[in-house]
């Protein structure tokens, strides 16, 4: 299956089978002669439950729209819709991973992880009184990703990838419906980011939610998305989309077979060519 080219954008309101939704969105950091176009004409739709990876050259755009989906930034031009709603500043359905896992170094690993019931609504003014029932849930997760017995550790005391594990369950202990992953495995060895693959897809598997990965480890985007965008180099745009019709659970065996090992050279090819377009 060959890389299709986007299709355009509609002009009707959000899809009732699409939970992110980016259309025709440019974005340009600061003003005149010194600005600078990150996006420009950027459109993409998750659905919901799906499992949606961005990848494409250095400095093409990627980080940019994960600020925008989460509402962090606004658009310079063009819409952004989550669940349905027009996003016009953060989101509380979302919860955000990154390649730096920014634990907090005074708080245990489980006070770590329920940070966001300290801030998101309506945890917040539940947090009180259902102290118990949360810190059930954040013991579940840890359980999930392999981290039981590990609660009361300091984040200094936990391995990179156990520290990035802790992430992960930060970012769910809400039960987000859309995850955002900002390179979260970029900065671990090939050995530990490969095992963390399988900790996510079995959690996406587990919880259906809807997925946005960021990536430039082309193999990690075909073992864990359903369809992968490519982005061209900056001002960054979808130039082409792919559907990855490998059956779920994936394994580390499944990146040996020609037609996993076909799609990653597909979008190899694809990125060096917008790479030497602007060279």
């Amino acid at each position: 299956m060959a890389l299709a080219e986007p299709a355009a954008p509609s002009t009707a309101g959000p899809p009732q089978d699409h939970f992110v939704s980016i259309r025709d969105v440019d974005l340009v950091y600061g003003r005149g002669e010194t600005g600078m176009q990150a996006l420009g004409g950027a459109s993409i739709e998750v659905q919901k439950g799906g499992f949606a990876a961005v990848v494409g050259p250095s400095g093409c755009g990627k980080s940019s729209l994960m600020k925008l989906v989460t509402g962090l930034l606004p658009p310079t031009k063009g819409t952004i819709s989550v669940a349905g709603k027009i996003v016009d500043g953060p989101v509380n359905v979302a919860g955000m991973a990154f390649q730096n896992p920014t634990l907090l170094p005074w708080r245990s690993t489980l006070q770590n992880i329920m940070l966001p019931l300290e801030v998101v609504e309506p945890h917040r003014r539940k947090l009180r009184r259902n102290r118990k029932d949360y810190e059930a849930q954040a013991h579940d997760l840890l359980a999930a990703v392999g981290l039981t017995g590990f609660a009361d550790r300091a984040p200094w005391q936990l391995s990179g990838g156990m520290q990035q594990r802790a992430s992960l369950c930060r970012a769910l202990i809400h039960q987000p419906e859309l995850l955002m992953l900002d390179e979260p495995f970029g900065a671990l060895d090939a050995f530990t980011r490969e095992e963390l693959w399988s900790v996510l897809q079995k959690l996406w598997m587990e919880r259906r939610f809807t997925v946005i990965l960021v990536t430039h480890d082309l193999r990690e985007a075909v073992y864990l998305a359903d369809t992968i965008h490519v982005m061209s180099a900056r001002p960054g745009r979808i130039v082409a989309s792919r559907k990855v019709p490998l059956a779920y659970p994936r394994t580390l065996e499944d990146t040996f077979k020609p037609e996993f090992v076909d799609i990653v050279h597909e979008l190899r090819h694809h990125i060096s060519r917008e790479r030497q377009a602007v060279s």
